[in-house]
């Protein structure tokens, strides 16, 4: 069965029963959870150009990354990788604001 195989975000949005919106729907929630991940672990301030052409790259291999995820946990490594950085980036916050009370 082919429904038994599918990813976790595959299964929620029935890939195998509506394949057009499943698929899209599958592809904007691996556009969104890569940019978040970028904009957490990787960004840095560019020109408006220079983020243009990385957004569009970036979401060019979500293309790929899509077809790959219907059967392989992509969005659910992608979330956990987002979740990590929140955690890292708070912490990071908090440590910050330690040591500038600290002075």
């Amino acid at each position: 069965m082919v429904e038994e195989r599918l990813s976790f975000f595959a299964a929620l949005f029935k890939v195998h029963e509506n394949p057009d919106l499943g698929m899209w729907l599958l592809y904007i929630t691996i556009v969104l959870l890569s940019v978040l991940v970028f904009k957490l672990g990787f960004a840095k301030k560019l020109p408006l150009g220079k983020s243009v052409v990385i957004y569009l790259f970036l979401i060019l291999g979500c293309t790929l990354l899509t077809f790959l995820g219907v059967f392989l946990p992509v969005a659910e490594g992608l979330v956990v990788a987002a979740l990590i950085l929140i955690i890292y980036k708070i912490r990071l916050h908090q440590e910050k604001k330690q040591q500038a009370s600290a002075e």
